[in-house]
């Protein structure tokens, strides 16, 4: 199954993989499981560095491609047709990195793996 990750579980994978609920953590584990990475979590993530909310995010920012090799995962670009839809999405949840999220789960036709419970407003399929 392909599967999309939230930024916050491309995080505790690398960072604190003793966070992810095991359930999830299983899936990310399962060899069978296609893992996807937003291009949008590599700027979110760039983001809240740079503005100091992720001050420990240094070495993922440096190793970036190492840390998406290692968990087997693909990264996923933008595309033209995904920010249009994450852009002009009718919903009032504003935050522009779950928007795109949301925008390519459902382009893609791929469950998002989240814990973030404002997701499945964008009636998408959520894994939490």
């Amino acid at each position: 199954m392909r599967l999309l990750l939230d930024t916050h579980i491309l995080l505790w994978a690398a960072m604190e993989p003793e966070r992810l609920p095991s359930h999830l953590r299983a899936l990310l584990e399962d060899a069978d499981n296609i893992l996807l990475v937003s291009a949008a979590s590599a700027f979110e993530i760039a983001t809240k560095h740079r503005l100091g909310k992720l001050p420990g995010a240094t070495q993922l920012l440096a190793q970036y491609s190492y840390v998406l090799r290692e968990l087997v995962a693909t990264e996923l670009p933008i595309t033209t047709a995904h920010a249009l839809k994450a852009g002009s999405w009718n919903t009032p949840h504003r935050d522009p990195f779950d928007r795109m999220l949301a925008a390519q789960a459902s382009m893609e036709q791929v469950p998002l793996v989240s814990t973030d419970a404002v997701m499945p407003a964008f009636g998408i399929d959520v894994l939490a």
